[in-house]
């Protein structure tokens, strides 16, 4: 049995290390040593060449190295008879949360305008409103893992947090929404926007003109989950409308965003490069061992999505 790193960027050595440190029996090949291929059973991935999983005939499960497995499915040669295993990282929801909490506070205390004015040299009391916590209303589109978790510590801050998702949920002090009626309705209310789902054909470009005419004029909007999500060519026209006060991205469709970008000198967007939140080998490698053992039993992998779902 041999275990597969394909994650290009992603610190393969130090998966290698961290997986052996739990299972010194392992033979972990990286991306493109791969020794026999016929040996290759199970692979840890993140943004593998597409059509390069198809290659391995006894591969039987792929723990996907993010919160999302959608890096894997755009793949149109992905083998969908394998199962797919997501990781569950308590540091990435911290990392995740850590990161929404901060942006979520910039907007709130109007952080971004008051950064301008400092570069401008004067101070305009018209950015200086004050709105209570209580007063703030937030809405989170996806409730999965990191929605859920960074609704529940806006809420304990004292925000008025509200979510959206595909299914019904029901989350202690959190107003909860779903289905396409649903959306409207969240919408409707958010000052502030976090993103936070999945990349599905559903969910492939959500934010974008007609959404952002549905939310209050001058409402923030914060994209931590896929490039994708967005309809990049008409962010800068609600923002120069007025429609959005101030965007914050963490990802792109083209990843590192491109030199020449017109996101990067916008005076209303902060840009941040896909750090929100970042899979930590020292927590993940001991669940993906015990996850390859279920395997090995026959047992259900933990965690594993739904791959005609996308999550």
């Amino acid at each position: 049995m041999s275990v597969l790193i394909i994650a290009p960027g992603l610190k393969s050595e130090w998966w290698a290390s961290e997986l052996s440190r739990h299972d010194p029996d392992l033979e972990v090949c990286i991306w493109p040593d791969i020794g026999d291929p016929n040996a290759v059973e199970y692979a840890l991935a993140w943004k593998p060449p597409p059509g390069a999983l198809a290659t391995f005939t006894n591969l039987k499960v792929v723990f996907s190295l993010g919160a999302g497995v959608d890096h894997l499915l755009t793949d149109p040669n992905f083998p969908t008879r394998v199962v797919v295993s997501r990781v569950v990282d308590p540091y990435l929801t911290a990392g995740m949360r850590e990161y929404v909490l901060l942006h979520v506070l910039r907007a709130h205390k109007n952080q971004p305008a008051l950064d301008q004015q400092q570069r401008d040299h004067i101070w305009d009391d018209r950015a200086h409103e004050l709105r209570q916590a209580d007063e703030q209303t937030i809405g989170i589109l996806g409730l999965g893992e990191l929605g859920h978790n960074c609704a529940v510590a806006l809420a304990a801050l004292g925000f008025d947090v509200a979510g959206w998702s595909r299914t019904a949920k029901d989350i202690a002090g959190i107003t909860c929404f779903d289905d396409r009626g649903g959306l409207d309705a969240i919408l409707g209310r958010s000052r502030i926007l976090v993103c936070l789902l999945p990349l599905t054909p559903e969910t492939e470009g959500i934010l974008n003109a007609d959404l952002f005419s549905k939310l209050p004029k001058g409402a923030h909007l914060i994209n931590a989950a896929r490039g994708g999500h967005l309809v990049e060519e008409n962010l800068i026209p609600a923002l120069e409308s007025g429609r959005l006060a101030h965007a914050t991205l963490d990802v792109f469709r083209s990843e590192p965003l491109p030199d020449a970008h017109p996101f990067w000198d916008h005076p209303q967007i902060t840009v941040t490069p896909h750090n929100a939140s970042i899979t930590d080998p020292r927590s993940v490698a001991r669940q993906i061992v015990d996850g390859m053992a279920c395997s090995a039993r026959g047992e259900a992998v933990p965690n594993t999505v739904d791959v005609k779902l996308g999550y």
